[in-house]
């Protein structure tokens, strides 16, 4: 009778109360009302108190426990997180508890209505955490699981990769782009320990394989669960897809209750963080004249004193044209709209989540009112998701996830990078973007735009950035449909603990692109009349292939079709014997894709694999925790004899907070606990997409051959080897191996430190000890390669309610990723320094630059550079160019001198931290991220002014060697207007540090008041400000450091924002 006045509706009530207040726990609670009903005595002189119960974020919560301190009378909230109770008197502390929340107590006082806010307690110990093929207690994990909040995924942009740097311990991610729909971060889970194909970690939603671009395109909003694992015990179960790590991501489902429905809507403003400073036209003229005179005192000079002089009056734009085609082409800022509506509820036997989605980002190219069509970028992308579940009778419930994404991409017809790299390597004084009509051209209904011919080759025309942009654009169109169905069998009717699941899944993915443009018309002023200012022109292409035209052309893009079938069945078992805990699953997978483009037999030919693995775990007296995993899988690509693999894993954890002898300071020392994991996990994703059957030679039976006869018509097509069949190649394996250390302070600070270590062996590559007198065709490879890398992940969390308006909490991850190389097969070198043996993964080469020659005296009596970037096109050094160390002291500066300069490309270090406070009804949150530890090359052949046309960096011009300024630490070196091998090729005198700290987020909110949401018969709703990119710290200044060596394309985006979010019943 007792126990059947615990049915509550909310499962986290029952179990709270239960705990509090044993098996007399609602013996004054009426059954799900949310209203208590106390003894006689209390009810004589009560007292009525009312309000809600929510979270941090404004989300009302069921279940909730609400007790009269020092008594057993309470209740709990409803499904709208509403309650009721009567005290005794205005002394009365009320304790507010759920689980996973943090308890409060609120003494009652004059209020009659008392509005609880709770707030997560990280550290609680029946945390579940999501975990291959699964769900495991946080206490009892073995294994090395960062979860992140989906609230700290929130950032205001449409791609959610751009918010894994720094917000993740052991996740190494950086951004190279910011151009909308090409913005994805690069991220990988504990750094780079392969230098095979293949370095990404596998990302799983909702037990589905899916893409990068798939997980940029999710919506926060979305995910109820974002895990990323990271060592063998975590990814064994993935077997040969694991080694890279593995990113599993849940979306939310709908729980019993009315129709609850939630709006978030954005606005923002996207700006480049930095833009790349230039010289003006005029020193643009004027140093390219000294380029030309540096080097030859006798050349022409590509720019008269008079145009110079004309330009600088700035009279006539026309005839001295002075083009700044980055302002002209770009603006300074874009609007993007967010918008995300959701629909959750259920009841009975049904419980359900709908959600659709809707982002427009906006590129930065102006919209040239001479054309009559929008060439901008604009990616509009739509997603649509149902979850449904229902409970087809007491122990089997069955689970149908729907997605849509679908993807409409309107943009120019190069990408955006490229118009960024197309402004810089255009000439701003050559001739003008455009002509006015003259009287000769009045009726003539297209762009007279400015050109000038390159060359004696008739046709081909000096870039015009302004005509290229605006000739065409393209249309994208990308439409990804997933289904799933899900089967959930409770089996204890067979033995307690037991239960079943098979899963079904089928993904269709489909994209095309078509191009539309037309040829400009290219003129050139013929004859101009100083007096009147008249001019005539010349059309530069008026027939020939290059013919100009005046409609739109149609040309096909590319077209992509794929379809991909997955099943999954699974075993699991969980039963507890007095304080002995046991645990088993088992769930065998098969996968089939189809390549709807494929234009080779191995491609045209579906790809599959299977694998079966399993978990067995153990616990005894929630202190001492085991486990064993394990994956066998089997893939086509190798030979019979390599086809199945198997990837054992082992893991152990002590919670020493949990022994006896530990009572004394657990209130000090909250939680401690150790964790020590190792196994192997195997790569299959090796060689290219075309390597299907690595036991298999690739023969084109039609390659070169001879033709003979009178008339030569007769062929006979030559065979030509494009792969040898290799049966032993096989999957890359890597033995990882993790020690951990969780410990906990008062309840309030949490801290997590990892040490990993991690052998990559049977890494594919070309074999280098193969000579080439053996006349090979093509080159062998096999798995000879071997990686290390080691690290260390560290994460700390603390949180503080210090009464009931005001709270703050604040988080840091660290993550530090080395790596080298154990084994590469290369050829015999005398110098030791050329080996990569022993260096990062990505780790450069290059030449020790000194400084400039103080002269050409100085350059003839130094070490010929000739052989510098191993071409004959160098010519002699002079003074003012790069001087390189003799690192073998041979006398000749060539390939032999090149030695590992500056840190890795991927950083080794990235790490963040931020804080977050709340006083009543308005909260803030700021977030820092950076990383260190790495370096990049300023591509000085794409940076070299005037070759190829190239701009003038500002910071070129203002620091270069030049006769009357012979500052052999400047910048750049010596002009030249040609190429120059010498002080363009990869050294230290162009590497740059780039380590850097960022404002990544800033954000301030406010949450209405319960009265007003009461009159408005809302839940929530909260408006809010915030931004991404705000701040940069770093010693580069010439473009946003973060884009590495990427710093002429689309820049990345500072970005403000501002929104609001709503939920009512």
């Amino acid at each position: 009778m007792l126990y059947r006045n615990c049915i509550i509706r909310n499962a986290f009530g029952i179990i709270l109360c239960s705990v509090m207040m044993g098996s007399q726990a609602f013996a004054n609670v009426k059954e799900g009302s949310g209203k208590a009903m106390e003894p006689k005595e209390v009810q004589q002189q009560s007292i009525k108190i009312s309000g809600t119960v929510s979270d941090d974020r404004g989300e009302t919560i069921p279940g909730a426990t609400v007790m009269i301190k020092g008594t057993t009378v309470g209740t709990t909230t409803d499904l709208n997180g509403e309650y009721s109770i009567n005290v005794p008197n205005s002394k009365a502390v009320l304790e507010f508890r759920t689980i996973g929340y943090k308890p409060i107590e609120i003494t009652v006082g004059t209020k009659r209505i008392i509005n609880a806010v709770l707030y997560e307690d990280a550290q609680a110990l029946d945390e579940v955490t999501v975990v291959a093929f699964g769900k495991q207690k946080k206490e009892s994990l073995t294994s090395s699981i960062t979860t992140v909040k989906p609230a700290e995924l929130k950032v205001p942009a449409s791609n959610l990769t751009t918010a894994l740097a720094g917000s993740v311990a052991g996740m190494i991610a950086y951004q190279r782009s910011g151009e909308p729909g090409a913005d994805n971060a690069d991220f990988f889970v504990r750094g780079i320990t392969t230098f095979g194909t293949n370095t990404n970690p596998l990302i799983l939603i909702d037990g589905i394989e899916l893409t990068t671009t798939d997980l940029a395109r999710l919506q926060p909003d979305e995910i109820e669960s974002f895990s990323i694992m990271k060592d063998a015990t975590a990814t064994a179960l993935y077997g040969a897809r694991g080694a890279n790590g593995v990113i599993l991501v849940t979306t939310k489902s709908g729980k019993n209750g009315p129709a609850k429905i939630q709006l978030r809507v954005e606005n923002s403003i996207s700006m480049p963080t930095q833009t790349i400073e230039l010289a003006d036209p005029i020193t643009y003229m004027k140093l390219e004249n000294e380029a030309v005179l540096t080097r030859n005192p006798l050349g022409q000079l590509p720019y008269s004193q008079s145009k110079i002089d004309g330009t600088i009056a700035g009279n006539n734009p026309i005839l001295y044209p002075a083009n700044d085609w980055q302002s002209m082409l770009m603006k300074d800022f874009t609007m993007n709209q967010r918008v995300n509506l959701s629909v959750s509820g259920g009841g009975g036997v049904a419980r359900y989540y709908v959600a659709a989605s809707f982002n427009r980002d906006n590129g930065l190219l102006k919209v040239d009112k001479r054309n009559n069509f929008n060439n901008n970028i604009q990616d509009n992308v739509y997603n649509l998701r149902a979850n449904v579940n229902i409970d087809l009778s007491k122990t089997t419930e069955m689970i149908v996830r729907l997605n849509g994404n679908f993807e409409d991409y309107t943009g120019p017809l190069k990408s955006g990078s490229d118009t960024y790299k197309m402004i810089m390597h255009s000439n701003p004084v050559m001739f003008p973007a455009y002509y006015s009509a003259t009287d000769a051209n009045i009726t003539t209904s297209h762009i007279l735009f400015g050109g000038a011919v390159m060359g004696a080759e008739k046709g081909n025309f000096y870039t015009n950035p302004y005509a290229e942009t605006v000739r065409g654009y393209q249309d994208k169109t990308r439409s990804q449909i997933l289904a799933q169905l899900e089967l959930k069998q409770n089996l204890e009717f067979l033995t307690k603990g037991l239960s079943a699941r098979l899963m079904i899944n089928i993904a269709r993915l489909s994209q095309f692109a078509v191009k539309r443009s037309y040829t400009p018309f290219y003129y050139s002023m013929s004859t101009f009349d100083k007096a009147t200012g008249r001019y005539t022109l010349n059309c530069l292409n008026t027939d020939g292939d290059g013919r100009g035209t005046e409609y739109l052309g149609f040309s096909e893009g590319d077209k992509v079709m794929t379809s991909s079938n997955y099943m999954e069945a699974a075993v699991d078992y969980n039963r507890t014997f007095g304080k002995h805990g046991v645990s088993g699953l088992l769930v065998f997978q098969g996968r089939e894709e189809r390549e709807g483009q494929a234009n080779t037999l191995q491609l045209s030919l579906p790809s599959r694999n299977i694998g079966l693995s399993g978990r067995a775990t153990y616990s005894f007296d929630q202190r001492y925790f085991g486990e064993f995993n394990f994956g066998y899988n089997g893939s086509e690509r190798f030979d019979r004899k390599h086809r199945f693999g198997f990837f054992p894993s082992v893991g152990a954890a002590w919670v020493i907070s949990n022994e006896k002898f530990f009572e004394s300071v657990k209130n000090i020392v909250s939680n401690l606990k150790l964790r020590y994991s190792y196994g192997l996990v195997g790569n299959d994703q090796i060689g290219s997409s075309s390597d299907r059957f690595f036991y298999l030679s690739e023969v084109n039976m039609d390659t070169g051959g001879y033709t003979f006869g009178s008339d030569f018509k007769n062929k006979i097509p030559g065979v030509a080897v494009k792969r040898y069949a290799n049966p032993d190649i096989t999957w890359e394996v890597s033995r990882k191996q993790n020690f951990a250390l969780e410990f906990g302070l008062f309840d309030k600070l949490n801290v997590i430190a990892e040490y990993y270590t991690e052998y990559r062996d049977h890494i594919l590559m070309s074999r280098a000890d193969i000579p080439s007198t053996m006349g090979l065709a093509a080159e062998l490879r096999s798995n000879v390669g071997e990686a290390s890398g080691k690290g260390v992940d560290l994460s700390l969390e603390y949180q503080q309610v210090f009464h009931k308006d005001l709270w703050a909490s604040a988080r840091a991850n660290f993550t530090y990723a080395t790596s080298k190389y154990e084994v590469y097969e290369e050829s015999a070198y005398k110098e030791p320094w050329r080996y990569r043996v022993g260096t990062s993964l990505a780790q450069q080469y290059g030449y020790i630059a000194e400084r400039l020659f103080v002269s050409d005296e100085e350059a003839a009596n130094s070490p010929s550079q000739i052989g510098v970037g191993g071409t004959d096109e160098v010519e002699p050094a002079r003074g003012g160019d790069i001087k390189y160390l003799d690192v073998n002291n041979d006398g000749v500066i060539d390939e032999k001198d090149m030695v590992p300069i500056g840190n890795p490309t991927t950083p080794e270090i990235v790490y963040g931290f931020g804080v977050s406070a709340g006083y009543k009804n308005f909260d803030f949150s700021i977030f820092f991220q950076g990383s260190a530890n790495t370096s990049f090359w300023i591509d000085a052949g794409a940076t070299a002014p005037f070759q190829n046309n190239t701009q003038l960096l500002k910071v070129y011009a203002d620091s270069h060697w030049a006769e009357d300024h012979q500052d052999v630490y400047a910048v750049w070196p010596r002009l030249s207007r040609t190429k120059n091998v010498n002080n363009t090729v990869k050294s230290t005198w162009f590497m740059r540090d780039g380590a850097f700290m960022r404002l990544k987020q800033l954000e301030v909110g406010y949450s209405l008041p319960q009265k007003a949401l009461n009159k408005m018969h809302l839940s929530n709703l909260r408006f809010y400000v915030s931004g991404s990119n705000l701040l940069n710290f770093s010693k580069f200044k010439l473009w946003d450091v973060e884009m590495g060596g990427n710093g002429l394309g689309y820049p990345l985006q500072r970005v403000f924002n501002i929104g609001f979010n709503l939920s009512f019943n």
